[in-house]
């Protein structure tokens, strides 16, 4: 029988869907039997205070005024290096390579050689599409990945977009986002109360709202759904929607849109949740898709990235033209209107997001690519 492993994971621990994969994956490895110690500024908010085999390393950030910004990269590697020591860390797993991976490449150069952790780095998105292209950050992200004793991307999309922007031509390993949905705390029909709901159709949309994600595009084409009162949209905001309060008020959305900032519980509101909605510019993935999958929900998404490997057009979901408001709109009222379609769409999207997206599927492929790269 194997022996359990040591692994240090480093994320954003923030709401977004990569500290999200990677809090869910720290804990399907503890439940494992392997020994997971998470190394970051806060503990991420996914991350059960009583788990066994799971353990919170904070990193101490101090503001000397010395830097005009602070520093994390070093007080990150040097707990990183700490940590690895201390609890004879067989794996440094980071989710992005600005500044984890980076951090975890000095932090292994700080140890004996016989005490230095393999590296593992998941590339999840904007640190090839954003940062991969950016002189300041590009040569320092090929650096780690080169140094790097494995990378994975979570969608074949990203792999490619890492070779064309990177150049990097290293090996890289697909593997899928995965996602469990906890039980939800209260029924479909307490959280419809609670949303001021009767018979409307509700839509929902989760995101971070950075710019990519394309509000703008959103918000329009909720405004162009008809009959108004047949909806309301719910919005799921890793962050602050004020940004966006004046177009809501332009359009005339006040009585349509819901929105809830950071929620940590979000399968009491997936689960009440119809359909749906995405308009960003660019997704390596889109764990929002996945997780209203989780609960049978159907999305409405731009056909771009790497959303076609996540779900299938007019099988499991809808697929449109980036940007075309109007193929939104139709696709919108097609979905408000016919439940049948729904609930076949969402059947399918449910056996799906089971079938290749579970964390049964997706985490033996992590704990595999481990064994390989400590052997």
């Amino acid at each position: 029988m194997e022996r359990p492993l040591k692994i240090g994971i480093t994320c954003y621990p923030s709401v977004g869907g990569s500290g999200i994969l990677a809090s869910a994956l720290g804990v399907e490895l503890a439940r494992r039997g392997h020994d997971v110690h998470f190394i970051s500024y806060e503990r991420p908010f996914r991350i059960p205070a009583d788990e066994p085999r799971l353990f919170f390393h904070p990193v101490v950030i101090n503001d000397y005024g010395l830097f005009k910004y602070p520093d994390y990269t070093l007080p990150l590697s040097v707990k990183m290096a700490e940590v690895s020591r201390d609890h004879q860390l067989d794996i440094l797993h980071v989710h992005y390579a600005v500044p984890h991976a980076t951090a975890a490449i000095l932090a292994r150069s700080m140890l004996p050689v016989a005490q230095q952790p393999r590296v593992v780095t998941t590339l999840h998105g904007t640190d090839t599409t954003l940062l991969g292209a950016d002189p300041g950050y590009g040569p320092a992200i090929h650096h780690a990945l080169t140094h790097s004793d494995a990378v994975t991307t979570v969608s074949h999309f990203l792999k490619q977009e890492t070779q064309r922007v990177l150049g990097f031509d290293g090996p890289m390993e697909v593997i899928h986002n995965f996602f469990e949905p906890r039980p939800p705390r209260r029924s479909r029909e307490e959280v419809r109360r609670e949303l001021g709901l009767r018979d409307e159709v509700l839509i929902f949309h989760a995101s971070n709202l950075r710019p990519v994600k394309r509000i703008d595009l959103l918000l329009e084409t909720a405004a162009r759904i008809r009959p108004r009162d047949a909806f309301k949209l719910l919005i799921l905001a890793g962050g602050s929607f004020a940004p966006f309060a004046a177009d809501m008020r332009r359009l005339g959305l006040e009585d349509r849109l819901i929105v809830r900032e950071n929620v940590l519980e979000i399968e009491d509101y997936l689960q009440a949740a119809d359909f749906g909605l995405f308009t960003s510019e660019s997704e390596s993935f889109c764990l929002s898709i996945l997780e209203g999958m989780c609960f049978g929900c159907p999305s409405i998404a731009p056909q771009i990235g790497g959303i076609p490997e996540v779900m299938q057009d007019r099988v499991s979901g809808r697929l449109m033209r980036f940007g075309d408001v109007g193929q939104l709109v139709d696709a919108a009222e097609e979905l408000i209107q016919q439940p049948t379609l729904r609930t076949t769409l969402g059947r399918a999207a449910k056996a799906r997001a089971r079938e290749y997206f579970s964390a049964e599927i997706i985490v033996p492929h992590y704990e595999a690519l481990y064994r390989r790269v400590c052997a």
